[in-house]
């Protein structure tokens, strides 16, 4: 019998790779409520880097990275792109607002990044109908916001959900079938919403012309993904959002419509669990969130507010201010059960630097018990009592530190505590906005 590819005593056919002889893939993620600083440690590795990408969610996210003078906030596009060597990749999970992507192409200023940009033929399409529906729908929830962006990105992974969502593919084939689908989809929401205003035609007009611009990028980005796997690429992907935000594992409801821990990795992109190698967590080294929920370490005081102040807490992408509170390991100990972390960056270390003490939450009491996890439910979070340890702060200035021996011994302290606790190494500490402004251990 002839064959391609022959087996001879047993030998593994040289075609035929062996399960984990590479990953290729490191994953940057977020381990509390957001906002941890993951853009920051996704430039710093997007350097050697030659494909970043996006798995998951859409312009809800808010990304900033310092260079120097310039200053770039991404929303939909990976922070990799800062780097001229590096593609970057929106996969099939995300959902994309087409005009606010180009606005923040423009707005950013980086050189052929059209070129260097491919996007997932299978990712939906966020309409501006799906915003005004978020609007109305968060506005109905009286005194139980959920705290969303109103950007329509629940409302258009629901019309994924249900099946009348409208994707890349549909916007790059024939042209009256999608506005055929399009206005089925206007006349499904307008059904609930009798008030809602859409131009369609105005609006068909602009995605014509849209897909035009568009259409070099597109791709079928799990072939693509593939290939630059078995090319032995680095690949960096960027989660959005992050872990207590993850529509299944978070505080829900007061979560995001998307996977924005590990497993989003695999259903965003098309590639397989064996080719991601390094997950990395990102943790503030206090916490903050924004919107409704419970927040057992929050501070609501003084202090709160002198977090707030010195660390820039406001949204990037709705200038909210965040509520701030003492770091929560309970919290990131059932993130890493999740995301089994290879290492961890601890962020905005230098905002500590004037405390006298500094509380550490380190678990839950419910009812008398002691927790071995994170509630499942925002009803039992708001009720539990903290169990905190108290160290010492180190009241100088850290933000010249470059090396783990260069920083006082109670901030070494500070750290070694948090890689105790959750049982991972700290790989970075950031020490200040600038893209040097990072200790590597």
């Amino acid at each position: 019998m002839a064959s391609d590819t022959a087996v001879t005593n047993g030998a593994v056919p040289s075609k035929i790779k062996r399960v984990g002889e590479q990953r290729p893939v490191t994953v940057v993620l977020g381990t509390q409520w957001g906002d941890e600083g993951k853009g920051k440690v996704v430039d710093m590795l997007g350097a050697d880097m030659d494909l970043c990408c996006r798995c998951q969610g859409g312009n809800n996210a808010g990304h900033s990275v310092h260079v120097q003078d310039a200053h770039y906030a991404f929303h939909l596009l990976p922070s990799g792109v800062v780097y001229q060597n590096c593609k970057a990749v929106i996969g099939n999970g995300v959902v994309i607002h087409l005009p606010d992507l180009f606005k923040e192409i423009e707005k950013n200023k980086l050189e052929n990044l059209e070129d260097r940009l491919i996007i997932s033929d299978r990712a939906h399409l966020v309409f501006d109908l799906h915003q005004q529906v978020d609007g109305r729908q968060e506005s109905g929830r009286g005194q139980k916001l959920i705290g969303t962006t109103k950007k329509g990105i629940g409302p258009t992974y629901s019309s994924k959900a249900t099946r009348n969502g409208l994707r890349i593919s549909d916007l790059m084939g024939d042209y009256e079938v999608f506005s055929e689908k399009f206005k089925n989809l206007v006349n499904h929401y307008q059904r609930y919403f009798s008030d809602l205003v859409v131009d369609v035609d105005e609006e068909l007009a602009s995605y014509k012309l849209l897909r035009e611009r568009i259409r070099p990028m597109v791709t079928d980005t799990v072939s693509f993904l593939h290939q630059a796997i078995t090319d032995n690429k680095c690949i960096l992907v960027e989660c959005a959002q992050s872990t207590i935000l993850d529509i299944d594992f978070g505080l829900y409801p007061y979560v995001t419509s998307s996977n924005c821990s590990v497993g989003g990795v695999c259903t965003g992109l098309g590639i397989p669990p064996h080719v991601i190698g390094n997950v990395y967590g990102v943790v503030k080294a206090y916490l903050t969130r924004v919107g409704s929920g419970g927040f057992p370490t929050e501070l609501k005081n003084d202090l709160g507010e002198l977090l707030r102040s010195r660390g820039g807490e406001y949204g990037v992408t709705t200038g909210r201010p965040r509520r701030c509170g003492w770091l929560d390991l309970a919290m990131l100990k059932y993130s890493n059960m999740i995301n089994g972390f290879s290492g961890l960056a601890i962020t905005k270390l230098d905002i500590l630097d004037i405390l006298e003490e500094i509380k550490v939450g380190v678990a839950y009491i419910l009812h008398g018990k002691k927790l071995n996890t994170f509630p499942a439910s925002d009803e039992d979070l708001q009720q539990v009592e903290v169990e905190y340890i108290t160290l010492p702060g180190w009241k100088e200035n850290t933000e010249n530190a470059r090396q783990f021996s260069d920083l006082p011994l109670k901030a070494q302290q500070y750290v070694r505590t948090i890689e105790a606790h959750i049982g991972v190494p700290v790989r970075w500490i950031g020490v200040g906005k600038d893209r040097d402004s990072i200790i590597t251990l």
